[in-house]
């Protein structure tokens, strides 16, 4: 497996059953889904699986595949465990996902977040994410943020 250590952390590839441990650590996911979830989404595509360990504790997630469109990856799913918020979990987690997307050919990425999530879109914004469409659905808090750049 790839690694990287990054200012006390490590980023890896992941098995889908270490990426679905972490996903139920993070409370902003208040759906129960099953491990089922990630393999039916990343059957037959080309995926990346991320964990960051802390001292060999997993505290974060990023999972993406190959969109629709050849050229763009999708950063779809991720999170990092409360307690390690605002210690570069998440950017250790995008920086390597776009290295990754970027050394397999991909020329741009993209992730929805929901207006409920004011500091994902800031990160998003940070990272030189534009918002490029307002999805409705449900109440305006629902509402889905789809941000892209160019990698």
């Amino acid at each position: 497996m790839i690694q990287e250590k990054l200012g006390g952390l490590n980023v890896r590839e992941a098995s889908l059953e270490e990426i679905f441990r972490v996903h139920q650590l993070i409370q902003d996911f208040p759906e129960k889904i099953g491990l089922d979830f990630y393999e039916a989404r990343l059957a037959n595509v080309l995926y990346l699986a991320l964990v960051a360990e802390s001292d060999g504790e997993l505290v974060g997630f990023k999972v993406g595949y190959q969109s629709d469109r050849a050229e763009t990856f999708y950063s779809w799913m991720g999170g990092v465990v409360t307690e390690f918020r605002k210690f570069g979990v998440a950017t250790a987690l995008a920086d390597f996902q776009e290295s990754w997307a970027m050394e397999k050919g991909f020329k741009d990425i993209f992730f929805k977040t929901r207006n409920r999530f004011p500091a994902m879109i800031s990160f998003g914004l940070n990272r030189g994410f534009k918002i490029m469409k307002v999805i409705p659905k449900g109440g305006v808090e629902d509402y889905r943020i789809v941000m892209m750049k160019s990698l």
